[in-house]
């Protein structure tokens, strides 16, 4: 049986990363598609584990060859997930986690109308904006493109399937890891929004 696709999208510093991390830690045959991005590696990214770092050339040569789930621009930088290693992993029967922004997303629910959508933000742009700033990565003028980018992708979450707040990872985390959970169990049975 083929697995389930399962997008998780919200804003930059709403916590996706750390959330996936726990439904692959605790959620048996799951797998991450490792998006591909032209923007740089941040301190401590690997490439082939953490994006596939590709040339603005590379990476437009990929989308016109077709070789794209989905991708978009953001902040400046291309992303994009490859079709063929997602493709590979569900027709094993693994279900395949992405973790992708709004247009991306926006664009799987087009192509992949069975895929399961999941919106995950911080409880207050407030929040999201203090998070953005400690990282210490992003540049003022990058924040804000990323608080804009917030306040979009926030108005756009009744798109999804699920929403999970993540205030306190105590109760965010193992919400994820339920619901992931419960999507890979039943690939193409519907669950029932939260």
């Amino acid at each position: 049986m083929r697995g389930s696709l399962i997008v998780v999208s919200g804003p930059s510093g709403a916590g996706k990363g750390t959330l996936i991390e726990a439904a692959l830690d605790e959620v048996p045959n799951l797998s991450f598609s490792v998006s591909a991005t032209t923007r740089k590696p941040r301190p401590g990214e690997v490439d082939g584990r953490d994006y596939v770092f590709l040339s603005r050339e590379t990476f437009e040569a990929w989308i016109e060859a077709g070789k794209f789930l989905e991708w978009a621009e953001y902040s400046g930088n291309l992303y994009g997930t490859p079709a063929d290693q997602a493709d590979k992993l569900l027709d094993a029967g693994r279900s395949v986690i992405l973790d992708i922004e709004l247009q991306g997303a926006r664009q799987v629910r087009e192509n992949r109308p069975d895929a399961v959508m999941v919106f995950v933000r911080a409880p207050s742009l407030e929040e999201t904006q203090r998070r953005l700033e400690d990282r210490a990565t992003e540049t003022a003028d990058a924040i804000r493109s990323r608080m804009t980018a917030a306040r979009t992708a926030i108005a756009a979450r009744d798109e999804f399937d699920f929403e999970i707040v993540n205030d306190d990872l105590a109760t965010s985390r193992p919400a994820m890891v339920k619901l992931v959970e419960e999507i890979v169990r039943n690939p193409g049975i519907p669950i029932s929004s939260q």
